[in-house]
């Protein structure tokens, strides 16, 4: 069965496009046509634009309470759990995500991001009162205005809503521009925002490329980017919006270290830190691909991931017992085979995989794949590969591994495996990365996410995520006013 749509959703209606392409998407386990989108010009994204400024000036969005705006979140929030399987199964035919991953990583986080997101409108300080020099000043932190949304394809609802949610709890509108990868699951998303009692214009979407993604970019009635993506173009839409002074959230790449510590648990730590390392078929910003092992240990280590990685089961990913399916198009299939290649040439071990898992013969498959005897240095060490491919690094005691987990360009994620808490604890506060795990693979939407150095510039998630969407105000008057609250 496909899904097919013809307009876009521009100022709460279903609009025409204005020109005649459309983007076909395709299946990457079979390559089968499963949907077509239409894809937007830069008319249409003037278009969106322009609903979602009339919508900020003039609508009442801006104007109604937190609560009222919470109210809506929340319906949205319930609406896209009731639809969990058939928008799990749309993902995983847009991308390739094994099933129960999309289930839980892509439609439930997604809502548990709305549902942090409709507790914090209710509660959030918009407004608070300080003692100032010469008298009260009211501080006011108010929507940032018109937001563009720039989506990934690899967790496509899921970082939707990590700007979806503190846009519309802020007061904001939104331009979301889907990946031309998996432009659907927003176009069903469109429905149920259309359904949610959201005022016409505050969310519009219009699936588009590059080129036409850049024109949003650089739109003037835009005031604020939240973009996720490769650091390159990343860095291209920064630059950007520092040449408009424009407010930007940069949520970029990552190469991840896990450091297995000499007092580690393997038995304990192997069945979490795999997911970790190979989630959504190794296409994740956060996916743990460098693991440091000591080298009291290494070998053992070696040979442990050897069988997890072996054992990690290829498979239809609609399938609820794959663990990897296929990568999301032919030309990431043949990024990945370039880094394999590469680490071979560098001389590093080729352990496990390497190649293309037999009985697939249509799709865009790499084998779950290991390396050992991995130097930082090279470049499957160095690079973000995005698939599943992992390199494992020996080293000499705590301080080297510290010194190698922070000899990257990145720095978004990470984790530590100990069997004493208080070393793993002081090992992650070392590690110069946004986030860190401590025995386990977790990611708390109370608290902020983001990276250092070249991955990324801002934060989502948490109240820090909120105020991205914020800006914030003094209003001095005069001792001995009286100032109400909204």
């Amino acid at each position: 069965m496909q899904t097919t749509y013809d307009k876009f959703f521009i100022g709460g209606k279903w609009v025409d496009p204005a020109g005649t392409g459309t983007i076909d998407v395709h299946s990457p386990a079979t390559e089968e046509l499963v949907g077509r989108a239409p894809e937007s010009t830069k008319a249409d994204i003037d278009r969106a634009v322009a609903a979602a400024r009339a919508a900020f000036d003039n609508g009442p969005w801006p104007q109604m309470s937190p609560g009222e705006r919470a109210d809506i979140i929340a319906n949205i929030s319930l609406t896209i759990m009731g639809q969990m399987d058939d928008l799990a199964t749309l993902i995983t035919n847009e991308m390739g995500a094994p099933f129960v991953f999309a289930q839980m990583g892509h439609v439930f986080a997604a809502t548990a991001v709305l549902d942090f997101y409709t507790a914090l409108a209710r509660e959030y300080p918009f407004e608070e009162i300080r003692d100032g020099m010469l008298g009260p000043t009211l501080v006011r932190r108010e929507p940032v205005g018109v937001c563009a949304g720039i989506i990934p394809w690899n967790v496509p609802l899921f970082i939707t809503a990590l700007k979806l949610g503190p846009a519309l709890a802020s007061g904001s509108t939104i331009v979301l521009k889907p990946a031309p990868e998996t432009p659907l699951d927003a176009l069903v998303l469109a429905e149920i925002l259309e359904a949610s009692g959201l005022p016409e214009g505050v969310v519009n979407i219009v699936p588009a490329d590059r080129e036409v993604g850049e024109h949003l970019v650089r739109h003037p009635d835009v005031d604020k980017v939240s973009f996720t993506g490769s650091t390159v173009a990343g860095r291209k839409i920064g630059a950007i919006c520092g040449e408009q002074l424009k407010r930007c959230t940069l949520e970029l790449g990552g190469k991840s270290a896990a450091i297995i510590c000499d007092d580690v648990d393997l038995d304990e730590a192997l069945p979490q830190l795999m997911p970790a390392a190979m989630m959504n078929n190794g296409q994740a910003c956060v996916a743990q691909t460098r693991i440091l092992a000591p080298h009291s240990r290494y070998a053992e280590v070696k040979d442990a991931l050897a069988t997890a990685v072996a054992n990690f089961k290829v498979g239809d990913p609609l399938d609820p017992a794959t663990e990897c399916g296929p990568l999301v198009a032919e030309r990431q299939r043949d990024r990945v085979e370039g880094y394999i290649e590469a680490g071979k040439a560098e001389g590093a071990t080729l352990v496990v995989g390497g190649g293309r898992p037999s009985g697939h013969d249509k799709g865009w498959w790499v084998e779950p794949t290991l390396f050992a005897d991995v130097d930082n240095s090279m470049k499957i060490a160095q690079e973000e590969i995005f698939g599943p491919v992992l390199s494992l690094i020996p080293y000499d005691n705590d301080d080297e591994a510290i010194a190698i987990a922070n000899d990257s360009d990145y720095g978004l994620s990470g984790s530590v495996w100990s069997g004493h808490r208080d070393r793993a604890v002081d090992i992650a506060r070392k590690v110069r990365t946004g986030t860190y795990q401590v025995n386990m693979l977790a990611m708390d939407f109370g608290s902020p996410f983001g990276g250092y150095k070249s991955s990324g510039l801002g934060r989502e998630l948490g109240p820090e995520g909120l105020h991205a969407y914020l800006e914030d105000k003094s209003i001095a008057t005069p001792m001995g006013s009286d100032i109400k609250l909204q």
